[in-house]
């Protein structure tokens, strides 16, 4: 899941991990929410609501939600 969200923000796979926080990387914009909304219907069959977008503060976040 780290080499998705390494392919929605255009960042080495090394320079992110479960902690990283969103909002402190100028890649997470509305582009790349609206890219992992699709990479998680497609790839996860999982449906990402815009309030459940906000509440992602960390890399970790999105990988807990997309394991459920």
């Amino acid at each position: 899941m780290l080499e998705l969200m390494s392919e929605i923000l255009d960042i080495e796979v090394g320079e992110l991990g479960e902690e990283t926080i969103l909002e402190e990387l100028d890649e997470w914009d509305s582009l790349a929410k609206l890219s992992l909304m699709a990479e998680a219907k497609k790839r996860y069959h999982k449906m990402i609501a815009p309030d459940e977008m906000k509440e992602f503060k960390t890399i970790g976040d999105i990988i807990l939600f997309l394991q459920k």
